[in-house]
């Protein structure tokens, strides 16, 4: 009888903790996203700093909270090394393809604008390195 009350007892503890951390997690996700929402109502009522920086603010804050999710909910925290490195190093390749897509695509966007019809284009010139004769 007093084996199965200490293994009861251990399922609880077990239980506990993992609650405990699960509930961690969700207070830091909660500050994360309660500073970033801060932080865009200050943008917009102040213009405090450059919108590139405050996105790059964004996209790192975004990616901290991807981390937590990730390595709590879907329990790679404590998985082993490669696993996780063949799960992560798809998703990086996946993240550089879309940046690259949106690049090229951007990219597009303005040859397109440029090279529309009835665009002026300015005349090439000629550039030399010789000095001007007098």
């Amino acid at each position: 009888m007093e084996h199965t009350h200490t293994a009861v007892a251990h399922e609880e503890h077990g239980h506990d903790s993992s609650t405990k951390t699960i509930w961690k997690t969700f207070w830091i996700l909660l500050a994360i996203t309660v500073f970033e929402v801060g932080l865009a109502f200050l943008y917009l009522e102040y213009d405090f700093m450059a919108r590139w920086a405050l996105n790059g603010i964004f996209v790192t804050l975004t990616m901290v909270k991807a981390f937590f999710i990730v390595a709590e909910f879907m329990h790679l925290r404590h998985e082993i090394r490669n696993l996780i490195m063949t799960i992560l190093m798809p998703l990086a390749l996946f993240i550089w393809f879309i940046i690259a897509f949106l690049a090229d695509g951007d990219s597009w966007k303005h040859m397109r604008k440029d090279l529309a019809p009835g665009t002026h284009v300015a005349p090439a010139t000629h550039v030399t390195n010789e000095p001007a004769h007098h």
